[in-house]
């Protein structure tokens, strides 16, 4: 990491219980009720639309999550914090933000006093997200995290306490547990289709540039808590689980890294780890700041597979489908823009009309799953045991809605 960089710039750079269901199963948990504002394409009035302050305006919230307010239906975005006060001006001109809704790093806190944000939406490098959700949470805000939740299972479990204290609510942003392309996965899988599932194959990674300064603290494992494995490679642990519905009890991972390449002064360059799954299920995965872009799975079952490539990115999402009969075919599924789905959620969370499906402690448990994955690189492959007992509350495939294709 350049030392020229200062932290200001890196900032900117920026209610039932669990069930598993097996294949032919039906589900224990039956859809929740929704309100309208994610369902039927009728929006929410705009002075009943839930604010947002959006902290940090670097790459993934200019591009992504701020232009996601323009068709939310239940979200509005209320307030922009900074460090870059003609950078934070000219965003709030463009997205109509009253310019006395504009906050500094060092006046963060003064959003306690706000009662335009209800929400803070924290899009900051990995190694700030714990300070700064807490202290939203001490501002008596509710708060969406991106993931990985942080850098540490310390400072999860710290974040965790804090929404409890506070009685607020802690959303980490999985915005693939709203996305189609999972959704169908999921539901295909839950529905017995294809079959008993047998093995998952997770393969997200990209070439990392180090002259690009969202990639600089990426590469940085005090900054990012895990180089490719953190940022690319979260997608892989989360998707095994959520298409599975099940938690792995053991890891064992392995890593390549040339050290000569100065991109991996303190990270790993590439990962690959296999997850063994209580119904007898493996999951490969693998990660990488090395190999070319891919951000895919793929499933196989005993009566069939579905490949989804690409599967995980922003947009532009493609599941294909071959059932025992090697006959292929791909759903029909909107192209949804997730970040606008993933915080109508929230804001339907915070109204009490939608159940927490990505809560802080689906954030702990990738967490404390990318730390096994490091240990068993760490020990050259031995095998982790990662059986702690986590169970996830909601199933995705059951209580979050498809979107309308209209």
């Amino acid at each position: 990491m350049p030392d020229l960089m200062s932290r200001r710039s890196l900032i900117e750079l920026g209610v039932a219980g669990a069930a598993t269901i097996l294949p032919g199963q039906a589900s224990a948990q039956t859809t929740h009720p929704r309100a309208a504002a994610t369902g039927d394409g009728t929006a929410y009035p705009d002075r009943e639309k839930i604010g947002f302050a959006v902290v940090g305006l670097g790459k993934l919230a200019l591009g992504q999550i701020i232009p996601g307010f323009h068709d939310a239906r239940g979200v509005r975005l209320a307030a922009l914090v900074s460090g870059h006060p003609e950078k934070a001006r000219q965003v709030a001109t463009k997205y109509g933000v009253p310019s006395d809704a504009i906050y500094r790093y060092d006046d963060y806190d003064r959003i306690a006093n706000d009662p335009r944000i209800q929400v803070v939406y924290i899009v900051l490098p990995n190694s700030m997200h714990a300070e700064y959700t807490i202290r939203a949470l001490k501002a008596g805000k509710h708060v969406l995290c991106e993931k990985p939740m942080a850098t540490s299972i310390a400072d999860c479990e710290k974040m965790i306490a804090a929404a409890k204290t506070a009685d607020r609510r802690l959303m980490i942003a999985y915005r693939c547990h709203y996305e189609p392309v999972s959704l169908e996965a999921m539901r295909r899988i839950r529905s017995g289709s294809l079959g008993r599932p047998r093995l998952v194959v997770t393969d997200m990674g990209r070439q990392a540039d180090p002259t690009e300064p969202s990639d600089a603290w990426r590469l940085d494992m005090g900054m990012s808590g895990g180089g490719a494995l953190a940022d690319m490679g979260v997608y892989g642990v989360s998707a095994s689980r959520y298409l599975l519905n099940e938690e792995p009890t053991e890891v064992r991972a392995w890593a390549h890294t040339d050290r000569s390449d100065p991109r991996f002064k303190s990270t790993e360059e590439s990962i690959a780890w296999q997850f063994r799954f209580p119904s007898g299920a493996i999951a490969n995965g693998s990660t990488s700041f090395s190999y070319a872009a891919t951000m895919a799975f793929r499933v196989f079952c005993d009566q069939g597979k579905m490949i989804a490539d690409p599967g995980a990115l922003y947009g532009g999402n493609r599941l294909v489908v071959e059932d025992t009969a090697q006959k292929e075919f791909a759903p029909h599924l909107p192209n949804t823009a997730q970040f606008t789905r993933e915080m109508d959620w929230m804001g339907d969370v915070v109204r009490g009309k939608a159940p927490m499906v990505s809560p802080g402690e689906e954030g702990l448990q990738d967490m404390r799953l990318m730390k096994a994955i490091l240990d068993s690189v760490a020990k050259d492959g031995a095998t982790v045991s990662t059986d702690w007992g986590y169970r996830r509350a909601f199933d995705p495939a059951v209580v979050v809605e498809m979107p309308s294709t209209a």
